[in-house]
């Protein structure tokens, strides 16, 4: 049962990386969105790359190090996606940011649950 629960999270975690680079490709690059952009697909991908890794983990502190990551890396999608420029004429982006920032949020606090079962 708890192997499923793994795969969607998996899922989940690949679909947002996924997500934050289509949002990216179609922000206007400003300066300040290619350096934004940059970092929010870097940290962006380490939340399922980590989950990944902790999934495959040798041991009980190497899971909970990898849980801690994949949070810290979801707390600073949240942050680049703030930052990024959306012109104001563009509701679609601004509603799409949002969602992400909520998924972000939602993915910390997934983490966050499983640190504390975890401890």
């Amino acid at each position: 049962m708890q192997h499923a629960k793994q795969y969607d999270l998996e899922d989940r975690t690949f679909a947002f990386a996924r997500d934050v680079r289509g949002f990216v490709k179609r922000l206007n690059m400003t300066l300040a969105n290619v350096e934004d952009g940059k970092q929010v697909i870097r940290s962006s991908g380490s939340v399922g790359a980590n989950y990944i890794e902790a999934n495959e983990s040798l041991s009980k502190k190497d899971f909970i190090m990898r849980i801690k990551i994949c949070r810290k890396e979801a707390k600073e999608s949240r942050y680049w996606l703030g930052l990024t420029d959306i012109a104001d004429n563009e509701p679609d982006q601004e509603n799409e940011r949002k969602r992400l920032i909520q998924e972000s949020t939602e993915l910390m606090n997934i983490f966050g649950a499983i640190l504390k079962k975890s401890q």
